[in-house]
């Protein structure tokens, strides 16, 4: 997601100036299709597969995504405007006889990290989205992005940083992107809900699975799913594993808002490519994930 914020922090100097930060790897869908190959019909291995993903991640180039697609034995790799011939060049050199198991997608944009439930938190010089509110026994908590865990410590309902809701308990950034808030301030409610929508169990979407996505910045928007335990290198050089891709945009303070489908809890909006205008190719972290590592449920 883009965070928000006005003046770089100090010690932190991959962080650039931004107004809207946290819009990870929005964009538009991917509008190159791969050349096809003979080797097309060739079947690969599991083991080879899980090779050649490897691989990709071993070239080490910003502003790409990839993941297995079962459906088509191929590892898909999504790139955004910034990877240029050479660096695509030294992804197939990587995957070396593996190559052919490549399929590679452009998408306009910059993948990025998107900091900027749904509703607005602010940290610091920071705004992001509120994922899901949980707990633990009689403890409440809400769940964002780690990415925004790592720039601030105490959240705020407002920009002015006078209605405080809580502080960290933790984070985990880059590798995941999950952090948990633990809820100081007894006045405000929690209820286990997206808008109106109740959500009271929660799960891991299928390929193909519609899916919603509510965040600060840009209120509701649908997609679907398009892979899962995907990797995305962002332009800032972090790289988040075991996402789920899809087509839902995001822009700039959606970090960390939810991923839902009717009442079941899917995953905390990461980062991607693109805006709300023209489509985006945005990535969640499992909330899944983010419940056992913490050990807290839905209310």
């Amino acid at each position: 997601m883009r965070i928000k914020r006005t003046t770089p922090r100090s010690g932190t100097a991959r962080r650039t100036r931004l107004t809207a930060v946290a819009t990870g790897f929005l964009a538009a869908a991917a509008f190159a299709a791969p050349t096809a190959h003979a080797s097309d019909a060739h079947t690969f291995s599991a083991a080879q597969l899980n090779q050649v993903n490897d691989s990709v991640r071993k070239a080490d180039i910003p502003g790409t995504a990839w993941a297995v697609d079962s459906s088509t034995d191929r590892v898909v790799v999504t790139v955004d405007s910034t990877v240029s011939q050479a660096e695509i060049a030294k992804i197939k050199r990587q995957a070396g006889t593996g190559a052919d198991a490549l399929t590679i997608k452009r998408t306009p944009g910059t993948f990025n990290k998107l900091i900027s439930g749904g509703d607005a938190i602010y940290g610091g010089q920071y705004r992001c989205s509120l994922g899901f509110n949980v707990h633990s026994g009689s403890t409440y908590y809400f769940l964002t992005a780690g990415h925004c865990g790592q720039v601030a410590s105490t959240w705020y309902s407002n920009s002015s940083h006078s209605t405080v809701l809580g502080t960290n308990v933790g984070y985990s950034f880059p590798g995941n992107d999950f952090a948990l808030v633990r809820y100081t301030n007894s006045s405000v409610s929690h209820p286990s809900a997206v808008g109106s929508q109740t959500i009271s169990s929660a799960a891991t979407p299928s390929v193909g699975t519609t899916v919603y996505r509510r965040g600060s910045t840009t209120g509701t928007h649908s997609g679907r799913v398009t892979a899962l335990n995907a990797t995305v290198h962002y332009s800032s050089g972090e790289t988040v594993s075991g996402l789920i891709q899809t087509t839902v945009c995001a822009e700039g303070g959606d970090s960390g808002g939810p991923l839902y489908g009717g009442s079941v809890a899917y995953g905390l909006t990461s980062g991607g490519s693109g805006d709300c205008t023209s489509g985006g190719t945005t990535f969640f972290q499992p909330v899944t994930e983010a419940l056992s590592y913490y050990g807290v449920t839905l209310p």
